[in-house]
């Protein structure tokens, strides 16, 4: 009896299914090339700040007018934490110099003293830069001044963690004052200046604090017209950030400032 031979037409390699599914794979492959080398410079911003929150974005300049022989060993642009803290630290640098050079161009020696220690600036302006006797308004003159202050404040804003703005008052009876009157007294002059600079610079409103201290903070004893004249007085008290302590958890303001600008 003959054997019939199997017909060997028809079908294909069986190879032809196996170089199929590794062409498939080899276009996916460069799918996603593709895609990964055309995301957008906001959404890599978003995922390195995500990791950074602190991370500043710093321009640097690549040679070969970006074309295929351009220099793309440098860094990524984005500092570090001590170049951050450095330009803090220049900034606040920037602002003593300011408002000192302010104050001797407006020939304002005599009522306003600034000075600078451990990373804070600390401004004293006498009662008579800002207010009338037992008045919390704003005298005219002040506002050129509070004018001025908030511009200075609004160029290095985001370098400044806190400005603190205490009000003083002076004891005027040997009693010693009414407890109302001194304490909002006092209370409504920081108040008032820092509502001016709220309003005037672009320094987040989380970062700026007012009290008031009434008499109970002098510098000088309420024995005299001139003692109790250098106890009448508004005193700006302004930090800088400390990066380090913020991304340890240690300074809640940043939270502060991210809960305001949600809400807003």
């Amino acid at each position: 009896m003959a054997i019939k031979k199997k017909s060997s037409g028809g079908g294909g390699a069986n190879w032809m299914d196996t170089y199929g599914d590794m062409v498939t794979l080899l276009l996916c492959f460069f799918v996603l090339l593709y895609s990964m080398s055309s995301i957008s410079q906001e959404n890599w911003k978003a995922i390195v700040q995500s990791f950074n929150p602190t991370a500043v974005e710093s321009p640097t300049a690549t040679t070969g007018a970006g074309g295929p022989d351009a220099d793309n060993n440098g860094d990524s642009g984005i500092m570090s934490i001590e170049e951050q803290q450095e330009e803090v630290e220049q900034d606040m640098e920037s602002l003593l110099q300011a408002i000192q050079n302010f104050v001797e161009q407006e020939s304002m020696q005599e009522s306003v003293s600034v000075r600078q220690d451990g990373g804070k600036i600390f401004v004293t302006f006498s009662q008579s830069v800002f207010f009338d006797g037992n008045s919390s308004v704003l005298r005219r003159e002040a506002y050129p001044i509070l004018d001025a202050v908030s511009d200075m404040l609004s160029s290095v804003a985001d370098s400044i963690d806190e400005v603190r703005v205490q009000g003083h008052t002076a004891r005027a009876r040997t009693d010693g004052n009414t407890v109302v009157t001194d304490r909002t007294l006092s209370s409504q002059r920081a108040t008032n200046v820092i509502i001016h600079i709220q309003q005037k610079s672009t320094v987040n409103p989380a970062r700026l604090v007012s009290e008031g201290f009434g008499e109970w903070r002098p510098i000088a004893p309420n024995d005299t017209p001139e003692n109790m004249a250098k106890n009448r007085r508004v005193e700006m008290i302004i930090s800088g950030r400390d990066l380090e302590a913020e991304m340890a958890g240690e300074a809640t303001l940043s939270q502060f400032e991210q809960q305001y600008e949600i809400i807003v």
